[in-house]
């Protein structure tokens, strides 16, 4: 149901349980508590909120679409531990962006992405906004944003970094240089008030919601059938991998076979990033081990990469997971992807 049905229903059913509430995280009618004994691994959140689009525009090599939503609990993720950002009494809302490339439609991966917020030409709030994975908004930035006023006009402009991964092909020049693009936006809370708020009763099972419209787009991993090369497919835990061995290597880097490991989530296919991996090959002349190096390729778009000194053939890769992703999550997949098993294939 939409959230002001809801909270019709809700204040006048529950109103001595709203009584000396505190902050936005303890209101029920606002958002329900979290899963309690929720599953290592992905699984249905407690809701689902809607969005709706700011605006896009482009600069440089560029799209960039920026959306909003209700203000939300998410989790910042440091090595291996995870931390809960709460909602503050005062944040007016949550702001997201996604990073496109123009000319592939591509999500940009591992850009450092800033938002300053003016009106009237007075500085209202200025954040370095995270990399976020969510099962129906995709990959994007965002952060909780405070202080905007209702129907007061405010100018956004968001700076883009050049990406710090490896770009092959005809990224290796397209990405140097940041970028910052500058968008209107009227902050209107009836708007925010009036997008899709739903409590799910599935939450806590395993499993992930679908994306909302064209949310993951440019994010997902490619069907292999599109792939040159020989594939394999493989899966270790929520993590599923596209293995492509490759004769030469992608422009700007040494020649020889190439490795290219894409890890994705196992339900939506989206494509996670700023992990850290290695290879393993064992057999034939015995073991192999080598880093990969997270690349962006126009052809493989973001994956995991190396050159092999060996030919993999009739061998078994291995993929030790070193470094989960070091992405902030939504609700849902703030217990994903870590302590995840070695996933092998044999080649």
């Amino acid at each position: 149901m939409y959230r002001r049905a809801f909270l019709a229903t809700a204040t006048a059913a529950g109103a001595t349980t709203l009584a000396g509430c505190g902050s936005i995280e303890s209101r029920a009618i606002d958002v329900p508590t979290i899963v309690s004994e929720r599953p290592q691994g992905s699984y249905v959140p407690s809701h689902v909120e809607g969005m709706d689009r700011v605006g896009s525009v482009t600069a440089g090599p560029y799209e960039l679409v920026v959306t909003y939503s209700y203000p939300h609990r998410f989790w910042t993720v440091t090595g291996t531990a995870s931390e809960r950002v709460p909602l503050g009494d005062d944040d007016s809302l949550h702001l997201m962006a996604t990073v496109r490339d123009r000319e592939t439609g591509l999500v940009v991966p591992e850009v450092g992405l800033s938002v300053t917020i003016e009106r009237d030409g007075s500085l209202v709030a200025q954040e370095t906004i995270y990399a976020m994975l969510s099962q129906t908004m995709g990959l994007h930035h965002g952060d909780n944003f405070t202080g905007l006023e209702d129907g007061r006009a405010y100018q956004l402009d968001v700076t883009v970094g050049a990406p710090t991964v490896r770009l092959t092909g005809a990224f290796r020049d397209r990405f140097s240089d940041p970028v910052t693009a500058s968008l209107s936006y009227s902050f209107d809370s009836g708007a925010v008030n009036d997008l899709r708020f739903d409590r799910l009763d599935r939450a806590g099972e395993r499993g992930a919601l679908d994306p909302m419209g064209n949310a993951i787009a440019g994010a997902t991993a490619p069907d292999t059938a599109t792939l040159a090369g020989r594939t394999a497919t493989v899966r270790a835990g929520d993590i599923r991998y596209i293995v492509a061995i490759r004769s030469d290597a992608p422009p700007g880097i040494d020649a020889g076979p190439y490795l290219a490991v894409i890890p994705h989530t196992r339900h939506n296919r989206i494509r996670l990033s700023r992990m850290g991996l290695a290879a393993r090959l064992t057999g034939g002349d015995g073991l192999t081990e080598t880093q990969l190096t997270r690349t962006f390729d126009p052809d493989l778009g973001y994956h995991y990469g190396t050159t092999l000194s060996v030919d993999p053939t009739g061998r078994t890769l291995s993929v030790p997971v070193e470094t989960p992703p070091q992405v902030a999550r939504h609700e849902g997949y703030e217990t994903a992807f870590f302590d995840i098993s070695t996933a092998s294939v044999q080649l």
